[in-house]
């Protein structure tokens, strides 16, 4: 019994002398657990609130072989966001050039404006002005009221004299040699190509000079003075706002219509 209580008390007392230092310990006492930790260069101390970042990549590992190190663009980054800026500009200009493409289409289709009815005098001065600043359309002559006095081929007055006189030089290289430039107010300028009492004689002579090149030429009733007359054009949809401004300015009384 004596034996057990005296092992008792060596082995307090061992322990006591150990814990006090008597037999040695590390400066540090941390030193154990610093050995046993695994990769402690990967630990990093964040503050509160503060997400984790990506583990540091040594430099043998991140250019192996010698290889100069490439950095990885972050997202959001300037050379991350090129592929998709680059996307966005090249969708840009798709959707510009489909835009374009459908507005030019539309200033090419044609229109077709009629003025009516317009008194003999008014309706030359409008077909000198299209003559002269919208030769793009085709103008077409109509007797809207009073009695015919046959049937006329011709070519609508011109801006000029000098502007029939070179119409005429036209007419002349193409084998035409039959007409007269008209001198009177009514139809100043414009040339006459032939009246006819019948339009089938009419119809004939205007296939005759469509032959000969002469595309100009136009079949109508031959108005006497009090003729009030119906003016067509037919032409493209980017010059209308244009030529419906030039008409108001021309005939501030005479309404510009979209033909039936």
């Amino acid at each position: 019994m004596k034996a057990l209580v005296f092992l008792l008390v060596l082995a307090n007392l061992l322990f006591y002398a150990f814990g006090a230092g008597y037999f040695g310990r590390p400066d540090n006492p941390d030193a154990g657990r610093v050995e046993q930790q695994v990769a402690p260069e990967r630990m990093r101390i964040v503050s509160r609130g503060e997400a984790p970042g990506a583990p540091p990549v040594k430099p043998e590992q991140a250019a192996p072989n010698g290889a100069p190190a490439t950095e990885t663009p972050a997202p959001g980054s300037a050379e991350g966001d090129k592929p998709v800026a680059t996307e966005k500009a090249s969708e840009a200009k798709v959707g510009s050039a489909q835009v374009a493409g459908v507005a030019e289409g539309a200033e090419k289709q044609p229109v077709c404006l009629t003025w009516r009815p317009l008194p003999l005098a008014d309706a030359d001065r409008l077909s000198a002005l299209l003559a002269k600043r919208f030769a793009n359309y085709k103008v077409t002559r109509k007797l809207a009221a009073s009695e015919s006095n046959g049937w006329w081929v011709f070519i609508p007055p011109l801006p000029s004299k000098a502007d029939a006189e070179r119409k005429a030089a036209e007419l002349r290289e193409l084998g035409v040699n039959e007409f007269f430039i008209v001198p009177d107010a009514l139809n100043r300028n414009a040339i006459s190509l032939g009246v006819f009492s019948s339009e089938k004689g009419g119809q004939d002579k205007l296939a005759e000079l469509k032959a000969k090149g002469v595309r100009s030429a136009q079949l109508a009733s031959r108005p006497g003075k009090d003729s009030l007359v119906t003016l067509q054009a037919r032409g493209p949809a980017g010059e209308k706002v244009e030529l419906i401004g030039a008409v108001g300015a021309l005939l501030p009384k005479s309404d510009t219509l979209a033909c039936k």
